[in-house]
């Protein structure tokens, strides 16, 4: 793991803003200060990249239309040595600024305007799943094994990176190995919200996860679209790892 994955000491979760609004960036700190979280903002992407390198963060809440570098672009450069949970802000319905954020690897996003107590209750969400479990519980399926203390995932022993959001669904998946997982299910466990009809969140989400897992051995999907049920994990059934 990057020094830039390495978790801050025990304390308030700390939450990197990036807007280039400062008036918006000091409301959301007195808010989430209040309600908990350690705060600081930066007002532009390259910023939050610079920042993020300097001194690591437990989450990011990011805006897209921001000078010297767009949140696209800085969240594409964050990917490239974090894992640190990333939630977009996005414009009120552009469904499109949404795939492209989730596409490229945020874990949720929210749109302006929003409430900050919506945004508070995201951020919780997001942490709860990305809380290490205890040590020492590996899931293996095919060439994938899947630690769940450490939350790493390793395709014939080469690293996959993925999301807190993907990582929670395929975690799901495999637990249920043998039986549909509903959208709503899924929705709870990798988003922390009721799946509604109209949220393209969990698609892309699943599509991601798709991409980076391939095909099994036998050349088929591993996770399977059951209409009207939902999900199913269609590799092997996940055991434990022998041993090395």
């Amino acid at each position: 793991m990057s020094q830039s994955d390495t978790m801050p000491e025990a304390g308030p979760p700390q939450v990197l803003l990036v807007d280039d609004d400062p008036a918006l960036c000091a409301m959301l700190g007195e808010y989430l200060g209040a309600d908990g979280f350690a705060t600081r903002a930066v007002h532009d992407g390259r910023a939050a990249v610079a920042a993020l390198r300097g001194q690591p963060a437990d989450i990011v809440v990011m805006d897209i239309t921001m000078p010297r570098l767009d949140g696209f672009g800085a969240l594409r450069e964050i990917r490239a040595f974090s894992r640190v949970p990333v939630l977009m802000l996005t414009a009120r319905g552009d469904e499109v600024d949404r795939i492209v954020g989730l596409e490229l690897g945020a874990d949720d996003y929210l749109g302006k305007p929003f409430n900050p107590r919506e945004l508070s209750a995201r951020l919780r969400a997001i942490l709860r799943r990305a809380r290490p479990a205890p040590p020492g519980d590996c899931l293996a399926s095919d060439e994938l094994l899947l630690d769940t203390g450490a939350r790493t995932l390793l395709r014939a022993g080469v690293p996959v990176a993925l999301t807190e959001a993907e990582y929670a669904i395929l975690e799901q998946l495999l637990r249920h190995a043998g039986d549909p997982v509903s959208r709503e299910a899924l929705s709870l466990s990798a988003l922390g919200r009721a799946w509604r009809p109209f949220d393209r969140s969990l698609d892309t989400h699943l599509s991601n996860l798709r991409r980076k897992l391939g095909d099994t051995p036998a050349g088929l999907p591993r996770i399977r679209t059951l209409r009207g049920r939902g999900y199913l994990w269609a590799g092997a059934a996940p055991g434990r790892p022998g041993p090395r």
